[in-house]
């Protein structure tokens, strides 16, 4: 016979052996007491209602002792679980180590969080300031550690989310595994729901993030495209304002030529051919200023072959070396042709001794520009001025550009050698980084 059984047998005898003699006493006792004012066939009914409350009581009070207090432990579980259920790990940790901690009679519960491939000590009951951040490898951690009588591990499928532990002086007994292993079953599915909770703020803060940078994108395309207006303004005026000034003056000489009054043929032939000839300069550099904003050779042939174009009109010697490697979507190609011609046209705009050396290259998931000046003829920061337009273009497309202006020469000659670097990612959808850590790219 097992010692539960025994117990339960020694019980009943007990309580059978009280409710004799609490009739015995009631029917005798009352008999004498009240002699012949009660009946005695009345006695033995009283003894065996009063019996029968002693029964009652003891019973009720067994069961409270089974369920570990006046109000027992699974209300108290059940206050944990609803404090998991308000999503916030700070206040329902400290309250399941609570549970286990009272139901169980140990003198200390620490609930093990699982944090990446490692276990924290997340709560502990009693609290313990002094113990700090604690940490193990894996399960096989809290079960040897010192002082750790029982472990528990709080699994979902096939997840561990948490380990329970307990220390206890006395021994652990079979309704402190069940309760134990109650606790865990009920955490595991209320973990799971602060993890899906916990991710799912940190979708929707992803999703902010992207919608705080496409709107900064936009503002940035729309100042782009403010100051390719800009742009546009300043070569027409630039092509039209000197030359259309002589063209006026010469058109003036040569109508005077051909006054009555004032006749002069070989004067009004001399002023239309210098009219003439201010026509096919104005001409040529209304074809360069359209070339500049919408170059087809850009178009048909690439970046290179289009800078090729812009080099063969400047005086300074200029050399292209390098490629992209293949074609590449319009904004990119484009892009960077702006920031490299706009360098060019500034550094070799005047006849210069030495070359300035341009450098077009593809590598590591994006493409770049290098235009290196070993004698630049304007200082950094007015380059740096010109090149604000196009570096905001670059920036809406996820490049930039730098300048790294080297420190002054000793000599007659103050400046030094000048590095301008742009670059674009070699795609133009915008990258994001899943909950895997793997980019995908957003169409």
């Amino acid at each position: 016979m097992t010692r539960a059984m025994s117990s339960g047998v020694v019980r009943g005898l007990l309580v059978a052996g009280g409710v004799a003699a609490v009739l015995a006493l009631v029917v005798q006792g009352g008999g004498r007491a009240a002699g012949a004012a009660v009946p005695a066939a009345v006695w033995p009914f009283v003894g065996g209602a009063v019996a029968a409350a002693g029964v009652h009581l003891a019973v009720g009070r067994a069961r409270t002792r089974r369920s570990g207090g006046a109000g027992g432990r699974y209300p108290a579980l059940a206050e944990a679980a609803r404090r998991l259920q308000s999503g916030t790990l700070e206040e329902a940790l400290p309250g399941l180590a609570q549970v286990v901690a009272e139901g169980t009679g140990a003198d200390r519960a620490v609930v093990w969080l699982a944090v990446g491939d490692r276990l924290v000590a997340a709560a502990r009951y009693p609290p313990d300031p002094a113990a700090g951040e604690e940490s193990v490898p894996d399960l096989a951690a809290v079960l040897t550690r010192p002082g750790t009588d029982h472990v528990v591990p709080v699994v979902d499928a096939t997840v561990l989310r948490a380990a329970l532990a307990i220390t206890k002086p006395a021994p652990v007994t079979a309704a402190d595994r069940q309760l134990m292993q109650d606790v865990a079953n009920g955490a595991s599915l209320l973990l799971r729901v602060v993890a899906l909770n916990a991710e799912l703020a940190e979708r929707v803060q992803r999703a902010a993030d992207l919608a705080e940078e496409l709107s900064a994108s936009r503002g940035r395309l729309a100042s782009a495209r403010a100051a390719e207006r800009r742009r546009l303004v300043a070569e027409l005026a630039h092509a039209t304002g000197d030359r259309l000034d002589g063209l006026r003056a010469q058109l003036a000489t040569a109508s005077a030529g051909l006054a009555p009054a004032t006749a002069d043929p070989r004067a009004a032939r001399e002023a239309l051919a210098g009219a003439r000839a201010d026509l096919d300069d104005l001409l040529d550099r209304f074809r360069t200023v359209a070339r500049g904003v919408y170059p087809a050779v850009l178009r048909d042939h690439g970046p290179a072959a289009a800078l090729d174009e812009v080099v063969a009109d400047l005086p300074r010697d200029v050399r292209l070396t390098g490629d992209l490697g293949g074609r590449l979507p319009w904004e990119l190609e484009s892009g960077l042709y702006y920031v490299a011609a706009t360098a060019v046209r500034a550094l070799a705009g005047k006849p210069g001794e030495t070359p300035l050396l341009v450098r077009l290259e593809h590598t590591g998931g994006r493409i770049g520009v290098t235009v290196e000046d070993t004698a630049p003829p304007l200082p950094p920061d007015r380059l740096r001025a010109l090149l604000a337009d196009d570096g905001d273009r670059l920036a809406a497309l996820g490049g930039g550009v730098a300048l790294d202006p080297a420190p002054p020469a000793a000599g007659p000659d103050p400046s030094g050698p000048l590095l301008v670097s742009a670059w674009l990612p070699d795609r133009v959808e915008p990258v994001v980084v899943d909950t895997t850590g793997t980019e995908v790219a957003v169409r």
